[in-house]
């Protein structure tokens, strides 16, 4: 094994103990004791349902982590990538369409192993703590949808990618960089019409109080405000959410059917509030202008590592290619990936305090979204009290404490 090899896997172990770590610590803050801000939100009964939850998906994510990173090192040092190179090259089709199914038949191969598990949280964890409703029908048909989807957008995008390494020279990461941009910019602008409305049905909210006050409310805060979106969430599952996408004249705001049924017209007023006070706070375009940068980045140093004969004979390669090339970047680029997702969510959770926030002082009843936390953490089985170090690998949004307690000390 080379030095590219010894970067590789010492950073493939590193973070697998350090998530390993983190989980340990996170199963050693549950408690018997209920925090004293949601007495007589959790009964006895339903607060030892939460920290169980808790437990069993922590230990069930310990056991595929463990498979995967078991899976992929056999794999490696079995000659499997270079097997599967000789293999598909032997079919005798051009380079870019070897790349294609090279890249391809991985992903299957991935997601075949990865299906146990899919199955086994969806219909037994899920099931066993009363939030499953996805059918065996759905859940195959989202399987099927998500593989034609990938195969009509993700397709043309790789291709693109391998032909750009491949003919275009030293600028070859500036056109992919600049293809990727186009392929993010043009997926948020059609996902809330025509790909979310694939596995969701999408309808507009009725007439009645919470349409009238939603607009009420839009209206005071100048947010032009077209409809409002219920989503069929109870169709996989019991929990509830509610969620801002797109931009320009495609974006929606949509509350989960399940989180209407659950909560008053103020929470729910209050919801929205928080997930306007996203855009209003220009935390989509900053999560999209981020993204870019952070594509950019990527794609140079791809240039820089794509065709390096070392970081092939790593992994037991006869013949050094592009598309052999991005996946192997794709593991030595670990390391700097997964420093910039802590950043990512540092800054995510800073941003959901400010939309916190911002619903607080544009509703003037910040009690509103407390009652509204407080019930979410119920009916999702939430962990109330995060190991820090935990939140800090983890949580895109500040643990609901400390949400609550921002909350209070606002007023």
């Amino acid at each position: 094994m080379n030095l590219y090899g010894i970067i590789i896997l010492t950073v493939l172990l590193t973070d697998f103990c350090v998530h390993l770590v983190a989980n340990y610590l996170n199963l050693r803050t549950l408690s018997s004791s209920l925090p004293k801000e949601f007495e007589g939100i959790f009964d006895t009964t339903s607060y030892q349902t939460s920290q169980s939850y808790t437990r069993v998906r922590t230990v069930f994510g310990i056991v595929e982590s463990t498979f995967s990173i078991m899976i992929t090192i056999l794999f490696w040092f079995a000659g499997g990538f270079n097997f599967l190179d000789v293999l598909i090259r032997s079919l005798g089709f051009g380079t870019i369409l070897t790349g294609l199914f090279y890249i391809g038949v991985l992903v299957i191969i991935r997601g075949i192993l990865s299906l146990p598990f899919s199955i086994y949280s969806t219909f037994v964890i899920e099931e066993r703590f009363g939030f499953n409703k996805t059918t065996p029908k759905t859940f195959i048909l989202d399987i099927l949808k998500g593989l034609l989807l990938g195969i009509l957008l993700g397709g043309p995008l790789l291709v693109g990618f391998l032909a750009f390494f491949m003919y275009a020279g030293a600028f070859a990461w500036l056109y992919c960089w600049g293809a990727a941009t186009v392929f993010i910019l043009f997926v948020q602008f059609i996902a809330p019409t025509w790909i979310m409305p694939i596995f969701n049905k999408f309808t507009p909210l009725p007439e009645g109080d919470l349409r009238d006050r939603i607009f009420e409310y839009a209206g005071s805060v100048r947010y032009s405000l077209k409809d409002v979106y219920v989503m069929d969430g109870s169709k996989r599952s019991s929990k509830s959410n509610a969620f801002f996408t797109g931009f320009g004249k495609n974006k929606r705001i949509a509350l989960f059917d399940t989180l209407i049924a659950k909560h008053t017209v103020p929470e729910l007023v209050a919801v929205l509030a928080h997930e306007i006070g996203h855009y209003k706070k220009k935390h989509i375009a900053q999560g999209i202008v981020l993204s870019i940068m952070q594509m950019g980045v990527m794609f140079y140093l791809l240039s820089l590592f794509i065709g390096v004969r070392g970081l092939h004979e790593a992994f037991y390669m006869n013949e050094v290619s592009a598309y052999t090339g991005m996946i192997f970047f794709g593991l030595l680029y670990t390391p700097i990936e997964f420093i910039l997702g802590l950043a990512g969510n540092v800054l995510s959770r800073k941003n959901e305090f400010a939309a916190d926030r911002f619903a607080a002082e544009t509703t003037r009843q910040p009690e509103m979204l407390i009652d509204a936390l407080k019930k979410l953490s119920v009916d999702n089985l939430s962990h109330l009290t995060p190991h820090p170090f935990y939140v800090f690998l983890h949580y895109s949004h500040p643990p609901v404490l400390e949400r609550i307690e921002t909350l209070r000390s606002s007023k």
